[in-house]
């Protein structure tokens, strides 16, 4: 919960970097409420929470692309019908790039 916390708090941040731990915990929270609104048919604050969190999952998709050593930029590509998702599903696991970039320095090494 500490990891859907932390990117709330950065609610528009877009610049820096995110842990690919930040960025699935966040989505995986995402996902568990939304499906339990959809599930007990609460439409209306199925659109409200999903209109909250828009945001704060692009900022921190955004941040994702950052620590891979691509530009925020590269999220457009989900737009191109299948390809463009399964290429920025690439993107989001893989690992980061060790060191610091252009971005900021690595979020694994300052935790370790």
């Amino acid at each position: 919960m500490n990891w859907y916390l932390a990117v709330l708090k950065k609610y528009v941040v877009f610049s820096g970097r995110a842990r690919r731990k930040e960025y699935w915990m966040f989505t995986l929270v995402n996902v568990i409420v939304l499906v339990l609104l959809a599930v007990l048919k609460l439409n209306a604050l199925y659109g409200l929470y999903s209109l909250a969190v828009l945001l704060p999952s692009l900022a921190v998709l955004v941040r994702r692309l950052h620590d891979t050593g691509r530009s925020g930029w590269w999220f457009l590509i989900g737009l191109v019908p299948l390809i463009g998702g399964i290429i920025l599903l690439v993107f989001m696991v893989q690992d980061s790039k060790p060191g610091e970039n252009q971005y900021g320095a690595n979020p694994k090494e300052i935790a370790a």
